[in-house]
C-alpha cells in the first residue's frame, strides 16, 4: 500500500505516531501472511490458528484503514490491502486460495517496505520480507514436517537468507564500522538488521526446528527495524580533519573551512537568514557577519584539536554539527583571504570530493590567471588609456599579479601609478576584500567626476557577485565563457547544495578537478540587468528578459558577456 513517505511532517509527535502506526501494519501483515503460507499438510485448520489468522487479518486491516487518516494513502491499493487481510484467514480452509491470497498479501508488504529504493534495494527487500514471513508461519503453525519441507533444515536456510539480507544492507547504508553504529538512531537500527539475523541463525543451527518459537521475537524486531530504516535520516559521513565540512544538521548549509585547529571560517548562505552566530560548546560564540566581498555571513571560530561540537544558533535555536580538526596544523590563510578559500573548497565538496584543504587560491597566482592578465593588458595597451591603476593586495598571489602587470605595461608602454585620473583603466589584481573596496570607491569616484574613463578591470578570480555588482559594468579576461553548459552546471550545483550561493572562479575550478582544461582569453562585461531601472509597469524591449529569478547565473541580478573576440 503506497504510504508516500515524507522524512519530514513538521510535527514530531505527528511523524513518530505515523511511524509506530506503519511498522505495526508491516509486522501484523507480515505475520498474516507468513501464516497463510504455512499450514498443516492435511487436515482442518485447528481453531486456534483459525482464531489467530482472524484476530491478524482484523488487526491489519484495522491498521490499513487507520493509515489512511495518518499518511497520503492510495485508496486502490488500500482496498486491495483490506480485501487481501479478510480474504486470507476466509479461505485458509481452501489451501490453494489462502496461499495464493497470502502471496499477493505479502507482495503488498515487500512493495510498501521497499517504497522509494533503487532495484538492488527492492530485492533485499523482497528476500529479507519473504524469510521473515515464512518464519512467522512456522512459529505461528509449529515446524510440521512434510514430504516437501523439512522445517529444521529450512530454518539454518531462513536464518541464512536474513544474514545476508542484512549484511548486504549493512553495505548499502553508507556506514562504516565507526562510532555512528552506536551514537546514531539510524546506525543502531541497522546494528539490529545485522545481529539480529546473526542470533537467530546460531538459534537454528542448534534448535532446528524449535528455533522458530524461539527465534521469532528476534525475527520481529530485526523485521520492525528493516522496515523503519527508510524513515529514519541516515547520518552525515564523519568530518574527516583537514577536509573542509559542508553540513546540513541545521535544516541549512553550514561550510566548515578549513576544519583545522585554531582558526575557521563557518559559512552560511544568505538564505539562511541573518541572526546566526557560530562557536564550539563551552566557547565563546561569535555572530556570522558579512564580509566584504563575500556572499552570505561568516562567523570566525576557534577550533580545539580533535573533536569537538560546533554549535549553531539561529534565533532561539541551537543546532550541533560535530566537526574533527585532527592535530595536524592547517595551511597559513591571512583573515581577508579565508572567505575566498573556502568557496573554493566548497567547489570539490560539491563535486563529492573529499580532499584536504593544503592551499588557497591566494598563495600563488596560476599560469592561466597571469596570462589572462598578460593579455588583459596587452588589450589595454592598444585601447592607449593614459595610465593603468592598479590595485592589489600583499598575499603571494597579488604581489605575483602585480609585478607581472608592471612588468607587461612596460612592455608596451603603458604607464602605472597608483591614482585614478579621467583617462585610466582600473586594474585589481588583490583578494576578495580590497577589489570589493577598490570597485566601490571607484563606483563612488565615477558618480562624483569622470574617472576611469577607460573601463574597469577586475583578475579573474574576482568573479563574485558582490564584486562585478558593486559598479554597472565591470570587465574581466576569462578563460571560460559562464553561460556555456559546464559552467551554468556548475552554477546550478554550488547554488542547489549551498541555499542559493554563486559560483566563484575558485569553486568551478575545484569541482572541475585536475581534467579542467583552460581555454583562450576573452574579456567579458559583467553587468546589473537593473543599472537602467524601468518605471513600474513599463513596458520593456522585446526579448529583454525582466525575471532574474533564475538558476545557472553567475552574477546575480546581473548578465555576463563576451566583449572582444579570444585574445592572440
Amino acid at each position: 500500500m503506497d504510504h508516500h513517505h515524507d522524512p519530514v511532517t513538521g510535527s514530531s509527535t505527528v511523524d513518530v505516531l505515523a511511524l509506530v502506526l506503519r511498522l505495526a501494519l508491516l509486522l501484523s501483515t507480515a505475520f498474516l501472511a507468513g501464516g497463510g503460507l504455512v499450514r498443516p499438510p492435511a487436515g482442518e485448520v485447528p481453531r486456534t490458528r483459525q482464531f489467530t489468522l482472524y484476530g491478524l487479518g482484523g488487526l491489519s486491516a484495522l491498521l490499513a484503514v487507520l493509515s489512511a487518516f495518518a499518511a497520503d494513502v492510495n485508496v486502490v491499493a488500500l482496498a486491495g490491502h483490506v480485501v487481501l487481510a479478510v480474504a486470507v484467514p476466509v479461505l485458509a480452509r481452501w489451501p490453494r486460495a489462502g496461499r495464493w491470497a497470502s502471496v499477493a498479501l505479502l507482495a503488498l508488504v515487500v512493495l510498501e517496505t521497499s517504497l522509494g529504493g533503487t532495484g538492488v534495494e527492492f530485492a533485499l527487500d523482497s528476500v529479507f520480507v519473504a524469510a521473515a514471513a515464512v518464519w512467522f508461519g512456522f512459529a505461528l503453525s509449529g515446524p510440521v514436517a512434510t514430504a516437501a519441507v523439512r522445517p529444521g533444515p529450512l530454518s539454518i536456510t531462513l536464518g541464512g537468507l536474513l544474514v545476508v539480507a542484512g549484511a548486504a544492507r549493512f553495505g548499502l547504508s553508507g556506514l562504516g564500522f565507526d562510532r555512528r553504529l552506536v551514537t546514531t538512531v539510524f546506525g543502531v537500527v541497522v546494528v539490529a538488521v545485522v545481529v539480529l539475523p546473526v542470533v537467530v541463525s546460531g538459534l537454528a543451527a542448534v534448535l532446528r526446528a524449535r528455533a522458530y518459537r524461539l527465534g521469532a521475537a528476534g525475527v520481529a524486531v530485526a523485521f520492525l527495524a528493516w522496515s523503519a530504516l527508510g524513515a529514519i535520516p541516515v547520518p552525515p559521513p564523519l568530518p574527516v580533519p583537514g577536509v573542509p565540512l559542508l553540513a546540513d544538521e541545521p535544516g541549512f548549509p553550514v561550510l566548515v573551512s578549513p576544519q583545522r585547529p585554531g582558526h575557521n571560517v563557518v559559512h552560511f548562505p544568505a538564505s539562511a537568514g541573518d541572526d546566526l552566530s557560530a562557536g564550539v560548546r563551552g566557547g565563546l560564540i561569535t555572530k556570522a557577519v558579512a564580509r566584504p566581498g563575500a556572499e552570505g555571513t561568516w562567523a570566525d571560530v576557534e577550533l580545539p584539536p580533535g573533536r569537538s561540537d560546533l554549535e549553531i544558533h539561529r534565533g532561539g535555536t541551537t543546532t550541533v554539527v560535530q566537526v574533527d580538526a585532527g592535530t595536524a596544523p592547517g595551511p597559513a590563510i591571512a583573515e581577508a583571504d579565508a572567505p575566498e578559500c573556502a568557496s573554493a573548497a566548497l567547489g570539490g565538496l560539491v563535486a563529492g570530493r573529499a580532499d584536504v584543504l593544503t592551499a588557497c587560491p591566494s598563495g600563488a597566482l596560476a599560469p592561466e590567471d597571469g596570462g589572462a592578465l598578460v593579455k588583459l593588458v596587452e588589450f589595454l595597451a592598444v585601447r592607449k588609456p593614459s595610465a593603468v591603476t592598479l590595485v592589489a593586495d600583499d598575499s603571494p598571489r597579488g604581489v605575483a599579479a602585480a609585478k607581472l602587470v608592471r612588468e607587461t605595461a612596460a612592455r608596451t608602454g603603458l604607464a602605472v601609478r597608483p591614482d585614478a585620473g579621467p583617462d585610466t583603466a582600473l586594474v585589481v589584481v588583490s583578494g576578495w576584500g580590497p577589489g570589493y573596496t577598490a570597485m566601490t570607491r571607484a563606483a563612488e569616484l565615477q558618480r562624483l567626476e569622470p574617472t576611469h574613463q577607460y573601463g574597469l578591470y577586475l583578475a579573474p578570480w574576482l568573479l563574485n557577485g558582490p564584486i562585478v555588482n558593486a559598479v554597472a559594468s565591470a570587465s574581466l579576461p576569462l578563460r571560460f565563457d559562464p553561460r556555456e553548459a559546464t559552467a551554468v552546471g556548475y552554477a546550478v550545483a554550488v547554488g542547489n547544495h549551498f541555499g542559493g550561493e554563486s559560483p566563484t572562479l575558485g569553486g568551478f575550478r575545484n569541482w572541475l578537478g585536475a581534467g579542467g582544461a583552460a581555454g583562450d582569453v576573452q574579456i567579458f562585461a559583467a553587468a546589473q540587468v537593473n543599472a537602467m531601472p524601468m518605471n513600474p509597469g513599463e513596458p520593456h524591449a522585446p526579448g529583454m528578459l525582466m525575471d532574474r529569478d533564475y538558476a545557472g547565473q553567475w552574477v546575480p541580478d546581473g548578465t555576463i558577456v563576451p566583449i572582444t573576440a579570444v585574445l592572440r
